[in-house]
């Protein structure tokens, strides 16, 4: 038996550090894909095989109201903040507010960000760069990956000094040699509530469930709060 999850990138390390412990007492395998929030729902609304479907709460309230998932079924995982990150070991870029983030970017000689059409902390960040007025200057440094931990895992891969990334919070504390710097600048902020919820179509609706009440429940809850859900 295998438990099929579609899920945004930012429960992907949550996905993960409970993966084996379910397995082992569930005895059943778990398949995840995780991506920009956008492909991920483009997967769910083409038919890809999925019992437990992880995006953002509003979407899956539309979803749910559409009829797409079981009624009930959507529980909320907690709110997860967007950050700016460096190398671990790398100096600390000055983020805190408008013109230190504005000249700690120009400043950058590549920035790293999650798809910028398809992801919400991409999309946003785009955003950002542009009510600062420093779009077209820095538009040649931005290095796009599919989502926010593949983005985090190259920039670790970078030797350069003063390589900067912005993504969402749980995506920076889950890949290793990364380390957050803040939160983007509060006139800047961008905080997006996640749930989980059952496909209608779900193979196995009962084992969904189970993984949802785990991934939501009081045992797990330091788990996701270390990992940069606020709940």
């Amino acid at each position: 038996m295998e438990l099929s999850i579609l899920s945004a990138g930012a429960a992907k390390g949550l996905v993960q550090a409970l993966k084996a412990d379910f397995q082992s007492s569930e005895g059943a395998a778990i398949s995840g894909s995780f991506g920009a929030v956008w492909t991920i729902k483009e997967q769910f609304d083409t038919g890809a095989p999925c019992d437990v479907v992880i995006l953002t709460a509003k979407i899956l309230a539309e979803l749910e109201a559409k009829g797409e998932l079981i009624a009930g079924s959507v529980v909320p995982l907690g709110s997860v903040g967007t950050g700016v990150a460096v190398r671990t070991g790398a100096a600390t870029p000055a983020i805190a507010e408008r013109d230190a983030l504005g000249a700690s970017l120009r400043k950058a000689k590549a920035i790293y960000l999650p798809d910028p059409v398809r992801s919400t902390a991409g999309i946003h960040f785009v955003g950002v760069l542009k009510k600062l007025g420093i779009y077209d200057d820095v538009q040649a440094k931005l290095q796009p990956y599919p989502n926010g931990a593949t983005a985090m895992a190259h920039m670790a891969q970078n030797t350069e000094d003063d390589v900067i990334g912005c993504t969402q919070v749980t995506e920076i504390l889950y890949t290793k040699g990364v380390t957050l710097v803040g939160l983007l600048p509060k006139e800047f902020e961008l905080s997006t509530l996640y749930a989980a919820g059952i496909s209608r179509n779900a193979a196995h609706p009962e084992l969904a469930r189970k993984f949802i009440e785990e991934l939501t429940s009081k045992q797990t809850q330091q788990l996701r709060v270390e990992g940069g859900f606020n709940v």
